[in-house]
Protein backbone atom coordinates (compact mmCIF):
# COMPACT_ATOMS: atom_id res chain seq x y z
CA UNK A 1 0.00 0.00 0.00
CA UNK A 2 1.46 3.33 -0.79
CA UNK A 3 -0.35 5.22 2.14
CA UNK A 4 -1.37 3.61 4.88
CA UNK A 5 -3.52 6.36 6.28
CA UNK A 6 -3.37 8.05 2.52
CA UNK A 7 -7.80 7.64 1.92
CA UNK A 8 -8.16 8.81 5.53
CA UNK A 9 -6.00 11.87 5.75
CA UNK A 10 -6.38 12.67 2.18
CA UNK A 11 -9.73 14.41 0.20
CA UNK A 12 -9.61 13.89 -3.25
CA UNK A 13 -8.93 16.56 -5.72
CA UNK A 14 -8.92 16.57 -9.12
CA UNK A 15 -7.06 18.74 -11.99
CA UNK A 16 -8.22 22.05 -12.45
CA UNK A 17 -9.87 23.66 -15.27
CA UNK A 18 -9.16 26.85 -16.62
CA UNK A 19 -11.46 29.76 -16.20
CA UNK A 20 -14.81 29.50 -18.71
CA UNK A 21 -14.16 33.12 -20.12
CA UNK A 22 -10.59 31.81 -21.03
CA UNK A 23 -11.08 28.64 -22.53
CA UNK A 24 -14.09 29.27 -24.83
CA UNK A 25 -11.48 31.68 -26.73
CA UNK A 26 -9.11 28.75 -27.78
CA UNK A 27 -9.14 25.29 -28.64
CA UNK A 28 -6.72 24.26 -26.33
CA UNK A 29 -7.26 21.80 -23.56
CA UNK A 30 -9.41 22.80 -20.68
CA UNK A 31 -7.02 21.84 -17.66
CA UNK A 32 -4.63 23.87 -16.53
CA UNK A 33 -0.96 22.69 -17.61
CA UNK A 34 1.28 21.39 -14.88
CA UNK A 35 -2.31 21.17 -12.33
CA UNK A 36 -2.29 17.88 -11.82
CA UNK A 37 1.32 17.48 -10.73
CA UNK A 38 1.64 19.04 -7.37
CA UNK A 39 -1.33 17.17 -5.73
CA UNK A 40 -1.31 13.89 -8.08
CA UNK A 41 1.54 11.92 -5.52
CA UNK A 42 -0.75 12.02 -2.40
CA UNK A 43 -4.11 11.11 -5.10
CA UNK A 44 -2.52 8.10 -5.59
CA UNK A 45 -1.51 7.70 -1.74
CA UNK A 46 -5.13 7.36 -1.39
CA UNK A 47 -5.41 3.82 -3.01
CA UNK A 48 -6.05 1.40 -0.38
CA UNK A 49 -4.40 -1.30 -2.14
CA UNK A 50 -7.17 -3.64 -1.62
CA UNK A 51 -7.30 -7.73 -1.20
CA UNK A 52 -9.40 -7.66 -4.12
CA UNK A 53 -9.02 -4.29 -6.47
CA UNK A 54 -12.26 -4.14 -8.37
CA UNK A 55 -10.94 -1.19 -10.07
CA UNK A 56 -9.93 -4.33 -12.64
CA UNK A 57 -13.50 -5.56 -12.90
CA UNK A 58 -14.50 -1.87 -13.91
CA UNK A 59 -11.39 -1.24 -16.29
CA UNK A 60 -11.95 -4.21 -19.04
CA UNK A 61 -8.30 -3.75 -19.97
CA UNK A 62 -7.64 -4.92 -16.62
CA UNK A 63 -5.10 -2.30 -15.82
CA UNK A 64 -2.77 -2.83 -12.69
CA UNK A 65 -3.80 0.38 -11.14
CA UNK A 66 -2.90 -0.34 -7.48
CA UNK A 67 0.28 -0.85 -8.68
CA UNK A 68 0.72 2.20 -10.48
CA UNK A 69 -0.81 4.30 -8.11
CA UNK A 70 1.66 2.70 -5.37
CA UNK A 71 4.82 4.05 -7.73
CA UNK A 72 3.21 7.18 -8.62
CA UNK A 73 2.59 8.03 -4.65
CA UNK A 74 6.97 6.87 -4.58
CA UNK A 75 7.23 9.45 -7.38
CA UNK A 76 8.73 6.18 -9.43
CA UNK A 77 7.48 7.73 -12.48
CA UNK A 78 9.22 5.02 -14.95
CA UNK A 79 8.35 2.14 -13.22
CA UNK A 80 4.86 3.51 -12.86
CA UNK A 81 5.07 3.56 -16.93
CA UNK A 82 6.33 0.32 -17.39
CA UNK A 83 3.04 -0.62 -15.10
CA UNK A 84 0.72 1.11 -16.93
CA UNK A 85 1.68 0.12 -20.58
CA UNK A 86 1.23 -3.54 -19.40
CA UNK A 87 -1.90 -3.37 -20.22
CA UNK A 88 -3.05 -0.58 -21.93
CA UNK A 89 -1.08 0.69 -25.68
CA UNK A 90 -2.24 4.46 -25.56
CA UNK A 91 -2.86 5.47 -21.61
CA UNK A 92 -2.94 9.60 -22.74
CA UNK A 93 -5.68 8.63 -25.18
CA UNK A 94 -8.05 7.11 -22.18
CA UNK A 95 -6.44 9.31 -19.54
CA UNK A 96 -8.41 12.20 -21.59
CA UNK A 97 -11.22 10.59 -22.71
CA UNK A 98 -12.50 7.44 -20.81
CA UNK A 99 -15.29 8.45 -18.74
CA UNK A 100 -13.40 6.35 -16.03
CA UNK A 101 -15.85 2.70 -14.97
CA UNK A 102 -12.67 2.26 -12.45
CA UNK A 103 -13.56 4.98 -10.54
CA UNK A 104 -17.16 3.56 -10.04
CA UNK A 105 -15.53 0.15 -8.84
CA UNK A 106 -13.21 1.10 -6.56
CA UNK A 107 -13.73 -0.08 -3.24
CA UNK A 108 -13.08 3.27 -1.69
CA UNK A 109 -16.20 4.78 -3.35
CA UNK A 110 -18.55 2.27 -1.31
CA UNK A 111 -18.69 5.19 1.23
CA UNK A 112 -16.22 7.54 0.05
CA UNK A 113 -14.90 9.51 -3.36
CA UNK A 114 -13.17 7.16 -5.19
CA UNK A 115 -9.60 7.44 -5.75
CA UNK A 116 -8.63 9.93 -9.29
CA UNK A 117 -7.80 6.97 -11.33
CA UNK A 118 -8.28 8.67 -14.50
CA UNK A 119 -6.22 12.06 -13.20
CA UNK A 120 -3.38 9.45 -11.73
CA UNK A 121 -3.06 7.68 -15.42
CA UNK A 122 -2.57 10.95 -17.84
CA UNK A 123 0.25 12.06 -15.37
CA UNK A 124 1.85 9.20 -15.14
CA UNK A 125 1.94 8.92 -19.36
CA UNK A 126 2.60 12.60 -19.43
CA UNK A 127 5.50 12.38 -17.27
CA UNK A 128 6.94 9.66 -19.11
CA UNK A 129 6.46 11.02 -22.28
CA UNK A 130 8.60 14.54 -20.74
CA UNK A 131 11.11 11.97 -19.48
CA UNK A 132 11.87 10.24 -22.80
CA UNK A 133 10.42 6.88 -21.45
CA UNK A 134 7.96 6.34 -23.94
CA UNK A 135 10.52 5.24 -26.69
CA UNK A 136 9.70 2.45 -29.83
CA UNK A 137 9.91 -0.87 -29.49
CA UNK A 138 10.18 -2.67 -32.84
CA UNK A 139 10.22 -6.51 -33.14
CA UNK A 140 13.43 -8.05 -32.73
CA UNK A 141 12.49 -10.17 -35.86
CA UNK A 142 10.40 -10.55 -38.63
CA UNK A 143 7.72 -13.27 -38.78
CA UNK A 144 7.29 -13.27 -42.74
CA UNK A 145 3.47 -12.63 -42.32
CA UNK A 146 1.28 -9.67 -43.44
CA UNK A 147 -1.56 -8.38 -41.68
CA UNK A 148 -4.14 -5.57 -42.72
CA UNK A 149 -6.19 -3.38 -40.83
CA UNK A 150 -8.95 -1.47 -41.53
CA UNK A 151 -9.55 1.59 -39.47
CA UNK A 152 -7.03 3.91 -37.28
CA UNK A 153 -9.25 4.03 -34.31
CA UNK A 154 -8.18 2.78 -31.05
CA UNK A 155 -9.03 -0.62 -31.81
CA UNK A 156 -7.57 -0.48 -34.91
CA UNK A 157 -3.94 1.37 -33.14
CA UNK A 158 -3.80 -1.15 -30.36
CA UNK A 159 -4.25 -4.36 -32.59
CA UNK A 160 -1.86 -3.00 -35.34
CA UNK A 161 0.84 -2.21 -32.60
CA UNK A 162 0.42 -5.11 -30.80
CA UNK A 163 1.06 -6.77 -34.22
CA UNK A 164 3.72 -4.75 -35.65
CA UNK A 165 5.18 -5.69 -31.92
CA UNK A 166 5.16 -9.29 -32.65
CA UNK A 167 7.31 -9.44 -35.57
CA UNK A 168 4.40 -9.13 -38.77
CA UNK A 169 4.42 -6.66 -40.90
CA UNK A 170 1.23 -4.87 -40.82
CA UNK A 171 -0.53 -1.79 -42.73
CA UNK A 172 -3.21 -0.10 -41.50
CA UNK A 173 -5.87 1.76 -43.92
CA UNK A 174 -7.80 4.80 -43.16
CA UNK A 175 -10.25 6.56 -45.12
CA UNK A 176 -9.82 10.19 -43.68
CA UNK A 177 -7.20 12.06 -44.49
CA UNK A 178 -4.89 12.11 -41.12
CA UNK A 179 -4.55 8.52 -38.77
CA UNK A 180 -6.77 8.47 -35.76
CA UNK A 181 -10.11 7.52 -36.98
CA UNK A 182 -12.81 9.31 -34.46
CA UNK A 183 -9.43 10.24 -31.90
CA UNK A 184 -8.55 12.86 -35.17
CA UNK A 185 -11.78 13.80 -36.32
CA UNK A 186 -14.87 12.79 -33.87
CA UNK A 187 -12.66 13.97 -30.96
CA UNK A 188 -12.53 18.26 -30.16
CA UNK A 189 -9.17 19.77 -29.70
CA UNK A 190 -10.37 20.99 -26.13
CA UNK A 191 -10.84 17.58 -24.75
CA UNK A 192 -7.93 15.93 -26.07
CA UNK A 193 -4.84 17.66 -28.26
CA UNK A 194 -3.96 15.63 -31.92
CA UNK A 195 0.09 16.65 -30.60
CA UNK A 196 -1.27 13.35 -28.29
CA UNK A 197 -2.08 11.63 -31.38
CA UNK A 198 0.74 12.43 -33.63
CA UNK A 199 3.35 11.42 -31.21
CA UNK A 200 1.89 7.83 -31.34
CA UNK A 201 1.59 7.24 -34.73
CA UNK A 202 5.36 8.45 -34.76
CA UNK A 203 6.47 5.80 -32.23
CA UNK A 204 4.03 3.17 -34.49
CA UNK A 205 5.83 4.21 -37.44
CA UNK A 206 9.38 4.04 -35.64
CA UNK A 207 8.04 0.38 -34.80
CA UNK A 208 7.23 -0.41 -38.17
CA UNK A 209 3.70 -0.07 -38.89
CA UNK A 210 3.17 0.97 -41.90
CA UNK A 211 -0.01 3.84 -42.65
CA UNK A 212 -2.43 4.53 -45.67
CA UNK A 213 -4.73 6.96 -45.28
CA UNK A 214 -7.30 8.31 -47.85
CA UNK A 215 -7.89 4.25 -48.71
CA UNK A 216 -11.49 3.57 -48.13
CA UNK A 217 -11.84 -0.75 -48.18
CA UNK A 218 -15.08 -1.55 -50.22
CA UNK A 219 -14.57 1.78 -52.60
CA UNK A 220 -11.10 2.56 -53.19
CA UNK A 221 -10.00 -1.16 -53.02
CA UNK A 222 -11.85 -4.39 -52.96
CA UNK A 223 -12.03 -6.26 -49.95
CA UNK A 224 -11.73 -9.46 -51.76
CA UNK A 225 -8.63 -8.53 -53.47
CA UNK A 226 -7.03 -7.04 -50.17
CA UNK A 227 -7.64 -10.29 -48.51
CA UNK A 228 -5.52 -12.33 -51.02
CA UNK A 229 -2.74 -9.62 -50.40
CA UNK A 230 -2.48 -10.26 -46.73
CA UNK A 231 -2.51 -13.25 -44.89
CA UNK A 232 -4.76 -11.56 -42.26
CA UNK A 233 -7.20 -8.70 -42.09
CA UNK A 234 -8.51 -7.23 -38.89
CA UNK A 235 -11.56 -4.68 -39.69
CA UNK A 236 -11.84 -1.84 -37.22
CA UNK A 237 -13.71 0.27 -39.07
CA UNK A 238 -16.00 1.20 -35.98
CA UNK A 239 -19.94 1.40 -35.59
CA UNK A 240 -19.76 5.11 -37.87
CA UNK A 241 -23.66 4.90 -38.99
CA UNK A 242 -25.43 7.76 -37.09
CA UNK A 243 -28.78 7.32 -35.54
CA UNK A 244 -31.41 9.42 -37.32
CA UNK A 245 -34.60 11.54 -36.22
CA UNK A 246 -37.44 10.78 -38.89
CA UNK A 247 -39.12 13.79 -38.18
CA UNK A 248 -41.24 16.45 -40.48
CA UNK A 249 -38.50 19.32 -41.40
CA UNK A 250 -35.54 16.67 -41.31
CA UNK A 251 -34.05 17.77 -44.50
CA UNK A 252 -34.09 21.18 -43.49
CA UNK A 253 -30.59 23.00 -44.58
CA UNK A 254 -29.26 23.37 -41.06
CA UNK A 255 -30.03 19.96 -39.55
CA UNK A 256 -26.89 17.91 -39.25
CA UNK A 257 -25.54 14.80 -37.76
CA UNK A 258 -22.89 15.70 -34.91
CA UNK A 259 -19.92 13.37 -37.54
CA UNK A 260 -20.88 16.22 -39.83
CA UNK A 261 -20.37 19.05 -37.64
CA UNK A 262 -17.56 17.78 -35.24
CA UNK A 263 -14.86 16.84 -37.41
CA UNK A 264 -15.27 20.03 -39.91
CA UNK A 265 -14.29 21.96 -36.64
CA UNK A 266 -11.09 19.68 -36.13
CA UNK A 267 -10.21 20.78 -39.66
CA UNK A 268 -10.29 23.98 -39.03
CA UNK A 269 -7.70 23.01 -36.48
CA UNK A 270 -5.21 21.14 -38.24
CA UNK A 271 -5.30 23.75 -40.62
CA UNK A 272 -7.04 22.65 -43.59
CA UNK A 273 -10.05 25.28 -43.27
CA UNK A 274 -10.23 29.18 -42.47
CA UNK A 275 -13.95 28.78 -41.28
CA UNK A 276 -16.03 25.95 -41.18
CA UNK A 277 -18.78 24.79 -43.28
CA UNK A 278 -21.42 24.32 -40.29
CA UNK A 279 -20.58 27.19 -37.90
CA UNK A 280 -22.53 27.88 -34.73
CA UNK A 281 -21.60 31.78 -34.94
CA UNK A 282 -24.75 33.98 -34.06
CA UNK A 283 -26.73 31.39 -34.51
CA UNK A 284 -29.15 29.79 -32.00
CA UNK A 285 -27.75 25.63 -31.65
CA UNK A 286 -29.86 22.73 -30.24
CA UNK A 287 -28.20 19.37 -29.47
CA UNK A 288 -29.88 16.61 -29.33
CA UNK A 289 -28.87 13.48 -27.65
CA UNK A 290 -27.59 14.20 -24.09
CA UNK A 291 -24.51 11.79 -24.13
CA UNK A 292 -20.65 12.38 -24.83
CA UNK A 293 -21.14 13.16 -28.27
CA UNK A 294 -23.87 15.69 -27.48
CA UNK A 295 -21.49 17.61 -25.21
CA UNK A 296 -19.05 17.86 -27.46
CA UNK A 297 -21.25 19.43 -29.73
CA UNK A 298 -22.03 21.86 -26.90
CA UNK A 299 -18.37 23.13 -26.55
CA UNK A 300 -17.56 23.50 -30.02
CA UNK A 301 -20.54 25.61 -30.67
CA UNK A 302 -19.55 28.32 -27.46
CA UNK A 303 -16.00 28.20 -29.36
CA UNK A 304 -17.86 29.13 -32.50
CA UNK A 305 -19.48 31.58 -30.83
CA UNK A 306 -23.31 30.46 -30.89
CA UNK A 307 -25.98 32.82 -29.47
CA UNK A 308 -27.17 29.85 -27.47
CA UNK A 309 -26.95 26.54 -27.01
CA UNK A 310 -29.82 24.26 -25.88
CA UNK A 311 -28.87 20.35 -25.16
CA UNK A 312 -32.13 17.80 -25.36
CA UNK A 313 -32.63 14.37 -24.14
CA UNK A 314 -35.53 11.77 -24.31
CA UNK A 315 -34.60 10.40 -21.01
CA UNK A 316 -35.16 11.89 -17.61
CA UNK A 317 -32.55 13.57 -15.83
CA UNK A 318 -30.57 11.51 -13.83
CA UNK A 319 -30.18 11.67 -10.11
CA UNK A 320 -26.49 13.06 -8.55
CA UNK A 321 -26.13 9.86 -6.80
CA UNK A 322 -26.61 5.67 -7.00
CA UNK A 323 -29.78 4.69 -7.19
CA UNK A 324 -30.40 1.39 -5.09
CA UNK A 325 -30.86 -0.70 -8.51
CA UNK A 326 -27.36 0.38 -9.82
CA UNK A 327 -25.10 -0.71 -6.35
CA UNK A 328 -21.54 -0.48 -6.06
CA UNK A 329 -19.64 -1.49 -8.52
CA UNK A 330 -21.20 -1.05 -11.38
CA UNK A 331 -20.79 1.96 -13.42
CA UNK A 332 -23.93 4.09 -12.39
CA UNK A 333 -25.84 6.29 -14.66
CA UNK A 334 -25.46 9.86 -12.37
CA UNK A 335 -25.82 13.38 -13.74
CA UNK A 336 -22.53 14.81 -14.97
CA UNK A 337 -21.57 18.10 -15.72
CA UNK A 338 -18.78 18.04 -18.47
CA UNK A 339 -16.33 21.22 -19.12
CA UNK A 340 -18.72 21.94 -21.95
CA UNK A 341 -21.68 22.34 -19.99
CA UNK A 342 -20.08 24.67 -17.06
CA UNK A 343 -19.29 26.84 -20.10
CA UNK A 344 -23.19 27.67 -20.38
CA UNK A 345 -26.11 26.04 -22.35
CA UNK A 346 -29.14 24.76 -21.44
CA UNK A 347 -30.16 21.09 -21.04
CA UNK A 348 -33.52 19.78 -21.06
CA UNK A 349 -34.23 16.24 -20.03
CA UNK A 350 -37.92 13.94 -20.58
CA UNK A 351 -38.28 16.05 -24.39
CA UNK A 352 -39.02 14.88 -27.50
CA UNK A 353 -38.70 16.41 -30.85
CA UNK A 354 -42.15 16.61 -33.04
CA UNK A 355 -40.62 18.56 -35.93
CA UNK A 356 -38.61 21.63 -37.19
CA UNK A 357 -39.50 24.20 -38.90
CA UNK A 358 -37.82 26.65 -41.82
CA UNK A 359 -38.43 29.69 -43.85
CA UNK A 360 -39.00 30.52 -47.43
CA UNK A 361 -35.47 29.71 -48.08
CA UNK A 362 -35.17 25.97 -46.59
CA UNK A 363 -33.36 26.58 -43.34
CA UNK A 364 -34.11 25.40 -39.97
CA UNK A 365 -35.49 27.74 -37.74
CA UNK A 366 -36.89 26.19 -34.57
CA UNK A 367 -37.90 22.99 -33.22
CA UNK A 368 -40.92 21.94 -32.31
CA UNK A 369 -40.91 19.65 -28.96
CA UNK A 370 -43.30 18.25 -26.52
CA UNK A 371 -42.66 16.59 -22.86
CA UNK A 372 -42.53 12.54 -22.36
CA UNK A 373 -43.19 10.31 -19.76
CA UNK A 374 -42.66 6.59 -19.22
CA UNK A 375 -45.69 4.89 -18.54
CA UNK A 376 -46.21 1.28 -18.31
CA UNK A 377 -42.29 1.22 -19.70
CA UNK A 378 -43.24 2.89 -22.73
CA UNK A 379 -42.44 6.77 -23.75
CA UNK A 380 -45.64 8.38 -23.78
CA UNK A 381 -46.28 12.42 -25.00
CA UNK A 382 -47.54 14.30 -22.16
CA UNK A 383 -50.51 16.89 -23.84
CA UNK A 384 -50.24 20.11 -23.45
CA UNK A 385 -46.37 20.42 -23.36
CA UNK A 386 -45.62 21.70 -26.67
CA UNK A 387 -43.83 24.44 -27.17
CA UNK A 388 -40.74 26.01 -29.72
CA UNK A 389 -37.29 26.57 -29.41
CA UNK A 390 -35.42 28.96 -32.28
CA UNK A 391 -32.40 26.68 -33.74
CA UNK A 392 -30.45 27.70 -36.55
CA UNK A 393 -28.56 25.41 -35.93
CA UNK A 394 -29.39 21.35 -35.51
CA UNK A 395 -26.93 18.04 -34.63
CA UNK A 396 -27.90 15.21 -34.07
CA UNK A 397 -25.32 13.05 -31.61
CA UNK A 398 -28.02 10.16 -30.81
CA UNK A 399 -25.28 7.50 -31.03
CA UNK A 400 -24.72 5.36 -33.66
CA UNK A 401 -26.35 1.97 -35.42
CA UNK A 402 -23.93 0.15 -36.62
CA UNK A 403 -20.70 -0.37 -38.94
CA UNK A 404 -20.73 0.94 -42.25
CA UNK A 405 -22.25 -1.50 -44.95
CA UNK A 406 -23.03 1.27 -47.73
CA UNK A 407 -18.92 1.40 -48.92
CA UNK A 408 -19.38 -2.38 -49.97
CA UNK A 409 -17.00 -3.93 -47.37
CA UNK A 410 -18.91 -6.46 -45.33
CA UNK A 411 -20.66 -7.96 -49.07
CA UNK A 412 -17.37 -7.52 -50.85
CA UNK A 413 -15.78 -9.70 -47.78
CA UNK A 414 -19.20 -11.88 -47.51
CA UNK A 415 -19.32 -11.09 -43.75
CA UNK A 416 -22.19 -12.71 -41.36
CA UNK A 417 -23.83 -9.53 -39.06
CA UNK A 418 -24.99 -10.93 -35.66
CA UNK A 419 -28.37 -9.66 -34.22
CA UNK A 420 -27.83 -6.14 -33.94
CA UNK A 421 -26.63 -5.11 -37.21
CA UNK A 422 -22.34 -6.13 -35.84
CA UNK A 423 -20.10 -8.43 -37.65
CA UNK A 424 -20.23 -11.80 -36.03
CA UNK A 425 -17.43 -13.39 -34.67
CA UNK A 426 -16.15 -15.71 -32.28
CA UNK A 427 -14.04 -16.25 -29.46
CA UNK A 428 -10.62 -15.97 -31.45
CA UNK A 429 -12.54 -12.66 -32.79
CA UNK A 430 -12.48 -14.76 -36.23
CA UNK A 431 -15.18 -13.29 -38.42
CA UNK A 432 -16.78 -16.15 -41.05
CA UNK A 433 -14.39 -15.43 -43.77
CA UNK A 434 -11.12 -17.42 -42.82
CA UNK A 435 -8.55 -15.03 -42.00
CA UNK A 436 -10.72 -12.16 -41.11
CA UNK A 437 -11.15 -10.91 -38.14
CA UNK A 438 -13.11 -8.27 -36.06
CA UNK A 439 -12.19 -5.42 -33.41
CA UNK A 440 -13.63 -2.38 -31.56
CA UNK A 441 -17.23 -1.15 -32.17
CA UNK A 442 -17.82 -2.76 -35.76
CA UNK A 443 -18.06 -6.20 -33.55
CA UNK A 444 -18.94 -4.63 -30.33
CA UNK A 445 -21.33 -1.84 -31.10
CA UNK A 446 -21.22 1.47 -29.81
CA UNK A 447 -18.78 1.31 -26.97
CA UNK A 448 -16.06 3.38 -24.97
CA UNK A 449 -12.41 3.94 -25.72
CA UNK A 450 -11.10 1.83 -23.54
CA UNK A 451 -13.27 -1.23 -24.80
CA UNK A 452 -11.58 -0.35 -27.84
CA UNK A 453 -7.88 -0.48 -27.12
CA UNK A 454 -8.86 -4.08 -25.44
CA UNK A 455 -10.82 -5.16 -28.12
CA UNK A 456 -7.51 -4.21 -30.53
CA UNK A 457 -5.31 -6.26 -27.54
CA UNK A 458 -7.69 -9.03 -27.98
CA UNK A 459 -8.02 -9.61 -31.51
CA UNK A 460 -4.22 -8.76 -32.17
CA UNK A 461 -4.49 -12.79 -30.01
CA UNK A 462 -6.26 -14.58 -32.30
CA UNK A 463 -4.58 -12.86 -35.41
CA UNK A 464 -1.15 -13.93 -33.95
CA UNK A 465 -2.41 -17.57 -33.21
CA UNK A 466 -4.14 -17.91 -36.58
CA UNK A 467 -0.80 -17.00 -38.46
CA UNK A 468 1.68 -18.76 -36.33
CA UNK A 469 -0.85 -21.25 -34.29
CA UNK A 470 0.56 -19.88 -31.00
CA UNK A 471 0.37 -16.74 -28.94
CA UNK A 472 2.29 -14.76 -26.52
CA UNK A 473 0.08 -11.45 -27.07
CA UNK A 474 -2.23 -11.01 -24.16
CA UNK A 475 -6.49 -11.14 -24.29
CA UNK A 476 -7.85 -8.72 -21.63
CA UNK A 477 -11.46 -9.55 -22.61
CA UNK A 478 -13.57 -11.91 -24.71
CA UNK A 479 -16.00 -11.33 -27.35
CA UNK A 480 -18.67 -11.94 -25.11
CA UNK A 481 -17.67 -9.61 -22.04
CA UNK A 482 -19.84 -6.86 -21.00
CA UNK A 483 -19.31 -3.49 -19.56
CA UNK A 484 -19.50 -3.82 -15.43
CA UNK A 485 -23.14 -2.09 -15.57
CA UNK A 486 -26.76 -2.33 -14.92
Amino acid sequence: MADPKGFLTTGREVAQTRPVGERVKDWNEVYVPGSLLPIISKQAGRCMDCGIPFCHNGCPLGNLIPEWNDYAYREDWTAASERLHATNNFPEFTGRLCPAPCESACVLGINQPAVTIKNVEVSIIDQAWDRGDVTPQPPERLSGKTVAVIGSGPAGLAAAQQLTRAGHTVAVYERADRIGGLLRYGIPEFKMEKSHINRRIEQMRAEGTKFRTETEIGRDIDAAKLRRRYDAVVIAAGATVSRDLPVPGRELNGVHFAMEYLPLANKVQEGDLTVSPITAEGKHVVVIGGGDTGADCVGTAHRQGALSVTQLEIMPRPGEERNANQPWPTFPMLYKVTSAHEEGGERVYSVSTTHFEGDEDGNVQALHLVEVEFKDGKLEQKPGTERVIPAQLVTLAMGFTGTDQANGLVQQFGLELDARGNIARDEDYATNVDGVFVAGDAGRGQSLIVWAIAEGRSAARGVDRFLTGASALPAPIRPTDRALTV
